[in-house]
């Protein structure tokens, strides 16, 4: 098992590796011409880059002018191995905080054929080093140890990570809070000192604008990408809008801050992910790659049937296989067609619904924790006479 699990796993390096030096994804392209760009005044939103709007900050633009300097081969490369190797550190992070005994290959092997996965190697996109830093920011919280610059820089670069500040705020973490928000606030002004023109073009219109991307576009996953396609127009989705966000957005806290009290900071964590997921108005299928401690929050829980089936729709990824691309089908309510066509939205709408009534009928003590030692696993007579020995 052991060999197949390496050859697997060889076999998906190898493929990202050719893939990287063959395709020329076009998420990094608009990135790395983003980087070019940021220093040309408010060039990086006012015009177009590759035939579409740069919609990032400026600080992840600033972050792409040393890539922009490289051959763009070279430069997509070095990002999709970067990619890979957030990944594995995303996946280690991930078992730690489960405490599952776990082989991180299979993980890893496991993980890459997770469509939000490989769709994000595919575009060549950023959620990969976002997860990383989050969950590595938030093992330090569990750890009770000071954390918040990983936070921090993930909203810098994308700012849908700034819900786990507010984590932070209601689990009582105000130090990491304020660090979170202080490295955020340090990465912006730097950006800002090198492109003030494009930073303010962003901050004072363009970070809000939803009408630069394809809203209804059957990729974007999101209560208010579902309600434009069954309204059929972005217009009929009014400002009665807003309390949807603001509901899930309480309701998923409230549910995190619960589980972090019960020390089961796991769960915590993947319930604010697809919280923020639900909350974004834009929430492309490459972004779920919160189904990653989703899956891990089950299977230590032991709902393998469950964590099976959400493993198999997000390897299937089965919204692509509805009418899309403007197809009339793709609009209005179908019984059968709009469930699909939603099947990442309604599944992390389950997952929150799922850990309530588990919050709910699960006794307090069952949380979580830093895996035990051995010694302390081993029956009590035993552990006594082994100190009466270590002491003797």
């Amino acid at each position: 098992m052991k060999r197949w699990l390496t050859l697997v796993l060889a076999i998906e390096v190898l493929g990202i590796v050719v893939f990287s030096l063959t395709y020329d994804s076009l998420d990094f392209r608009i990135y790395r011409l983003g980087g070019d760009a940021i220093t040309d005044g408010a060039s990086l939103y006012d015009e177009q880059l590759a035939e579409h709007w740069y919609t990032n900050t400026p600080f992840m633009a600033a972050l792409f002018m040393p890539l922009a300097a490289l051959p763009l081969t070279l430069a997509r490369l070095l990002w999709q191995l970067a990619s890979l190797a957030a990944f594995v550190w995303a996946c280690a992070t991930t078992l730690k905080l489960s405490g599952h005994p776990a082989s991180l290959k299979a993980v890893v092997a496991g993980g890459l054929l997770l469509a939000p996965v490989h769709h994000t190697f595919f575009q060549g996109q950023v959620n990969l080093f976002l997860l990383a830093l989050i969950l590595v920011d938030m093992h330090r919280v569990a750890q009770g140890r000071s954390a918040g610059i990983g936070i921090g820089i993930a909203t810098a670069i994308k700012l849908t990570p700034a819900i786990f500040v507010i984590l932070l705020l209601v689990t009582r973490r105000t130090k990491d809070a304020f660090t979170a928000a202080g490295t955020f606030a340090v990465c912006t002004l730097l950006a800002y000192a090198i492109a003030p023109d494009a930073s303010r073009l962003y901050w004072l219109h363009t970070f809000y604008d939803t009408s630069r991307v394809g809203v209804p576009y059957i990729s974007n996953q999101s209560p208010y990408g579902m309600l434009t396609r069954v309204l059929r127009d972005t217009a009929e989705v009014g400002d009665w809008y807003t309390a949807i966000p603001l509901t899930i957005g309480t309701l998923g806290l409230t549910l995190a801050a619960l589980w972090a009290r019960r020390g089961d900071w796991l769960t915590a964590i993947a319930v604010t992910g697809a919280t923020g997921l639900l909350v974004s108005p834009i929430s492309w299928a490459h972004h779920w790659v919160w189904i990653v401690p989703a899956l891990a929050v089950l299977i230590r829980n032991n709902n393998r049937g469950m964590a099976a089936c959400g493993y198999v729709l997000f390897v299937l990824a089965p919204m692509w296989w509805t009418p899309h691309n403007g197809h009339p089908l793709q609009y209005g309510f179908h019984p059968l067609i709009t469930p699909v066509a939603n099947c990442y939205l309604l599944a992390g709408l389950f997952f929150l619904l799922h850990t309530a009534v588990r919050l709910r009928h699960e006794p307090p003590d069952r949380g979580c924790k830093e895996p035990k030692s051995r010694l302390s696993q081993r029956p009590p007579g035993r552990r006594r006479t082994e100190r009466l020995v270590q002491t003797a």
